[in-house]
């Protein structure tokens, strides 16, 4: 888990293409596989999550 400071790494929010503040981006074995854009319930997160691990 980290947060980015996205005025302060414009660089890395072009990479990620972040759009919107906030932005939950998902990685698995190093590579960016979704993203979450706004505020997204707990439930469609936790979702997300298992989804990704499994």
């Amino acid at each position: 888990m980290a947060k980015l400071d996205v005025d302060e790494n414009q660089s890395t929010a072009m990479r990620f293409d972040v759009r919107s503040i906030p932005s939950i981006l998902f990685f698995k074995d190093g590579k960016h596989v979704d993203t979450a854009v706004g505020a997204v319930p707990k439930a469609q997160l936790v979702e997300k999550i298992e989804r990704l691990l499994g």
